[in-house]
């Protein structure tokens, strides 16, 4: 398998993005974030299903024609009808899925193995008619007997496939074995391989990074948005492997706290404030051990530059504030107090903190007891 590809990573928020629970995102603005993650540094992005109907259809297309410059996936199950949908919305590169374990197999489809090489060597045939680009994907394949899904891979090489997609369907995968799949599909194949991951049990952006490090590509979704608990995340992903490698794939770490919002807003789905990189308290600090250290040297408490991700630090007073955090807070509104001062604020602080106490009206309320010292 070649050390790079000129495209690391693929981006699936408009499509496994949004097939998360209750997700739809407006038509009217699918154009809207197709851009905003061009603008971001993806190059290459699966923009949605055309075989779901003539507004999938419709959408993509608009996408196909408004953006030449992305390299543009249109996903299809195995079957000519879901080709042929993808080729009506001007699709010039289709991913085809088949499922790849016995069970998906034998429960999904009531295929054999047999007849699902034999499928996949049909529609690839048809796609090559058309002169569309294929990728095959191989659905459930963190489930799948490897020798069989070399064979399925063997006959997408041979169908004339540009590369092939490694699925963690049910996310039942951890960072080892994972990385330990790809390296041995990799040395078998000497293909470009993908790899798919799902956040099932919390680990989709910890295995894609161990993939893309053995040197596959990976699909990530804005936020990890996807089916169940969603898939690899994209600033995640990103700020990883820009931190921990020096390599930023292409991607504007400064562009992805927009990217996540404009994400939130047209899923409905609200970012959560402790979400890693882009949560409201992502970078907020109450601690008195931490920010004191914080105050003297912000890499000895924060591993990712609030800066570099278009983001600031928060300080903010509670229970657990000591006298640093409270003389920067103070600072910050204008007043300068004694240790004596300061240390009666600390007890007044820790003695009117309550569980759940809203961020903006606790920040009146300490302006309140600043005054209070200050007179």
């Amino acid at each position: 398998m070649p050390d790079k590809y000129p495209v690391r990573i693929v981006d699936l928020t408009l499509r496994d993005g949004e097939q998360a629970a209750g997700v739809s995102f407006p038509r009217n603005r699918r154009l809207e974030l197709a851009k905003a993650l061009r603008d971001a540094g993806i190059r290459e992005l699966e923009a949605g299903i055309p075989a779901m109907g003539e507004d999938s259809e419709a959408d993509f297309r608009l996408l196909a024609r408004e953006l030449p410059g992305l390299r543009l996936i249109a996903w299809n199950r195995t079957r000519k009808s879901d080709i042929e949908a993808s080729a009506r919305a001007e699709a010039r590169v289709v991913h085809v899925s088949l499922p790849v374990s016995d069970r998906m197999l034998g429960r999904k489809l009531g295929w054999d193995r047999e007849r699902a090489l034999d499928e996949l060597s049909g529609v690839l045939e048809y796609c090559r008619g058309l002169g569309l680009e294929t990728i095959v994907g191989a659905e459930d394949a963190s489930r799948a007997d490897e020798a069989f899904l070399l064979r399925v891979y063997g006959t997408a090489i041979a169908g004339g496939a540009s590369r092939l997609r490694y699925a963690d369907t049910l996310g039942i995968q951890e960072p080892f074995s994972a990385r330990d799949a790809i390296v041995r599909l990799g040395e078998a194949l000497a293909f470009p391989l993908e790899y798919h991951a799902h956040n099932d049990l919390g680990l989709a952006t910890a295995n894609a990074l161990a993939c893309l490090r053995a040197g596959a590509l990976v699909s990530v979704t804005v936020g990890g948005l996807g089916e169940r608990a969603g898939n690899a995340s994209l600033e995640q992903l990103a700020c990883a492997s820009a931190l921990q490698d020096g390599d930023d794939l292409g991607i504007g770490l400064d562009r992805l706290m927009g990217l996540n919002e404009l994400v939130a807003e047209l899923s409905g789905r609200p970012i959560a404030c402790d979400k890693p990189i882009v949560g409201k308290l992502a970078f907020a600090h109450e601690s008195g051990i931490h920010i004191d250290g914080l105050l003297k040297e912000p890499g000895l408490y924060e591993f990712v530059p609030p800066e570099l991700v278009g983001r600031s630090r928060v300080i903010l007073p509670g229970t657990h504030s000591g006298r640093a955090g409270l003389r920067y807070c103070a600072q910050s509104l204008g007043y300068e107090l004694s240790e004596a001062d300061l240390n009666r604020l600390m007890r007044s602080v820790r003695a009117a903190w309550r569980p759940g106490a809203p961020m903006d009206p606790w920040k009146a309320f300490f302006e309140i007891l600043i005054e209070e010292f200050a007179r």
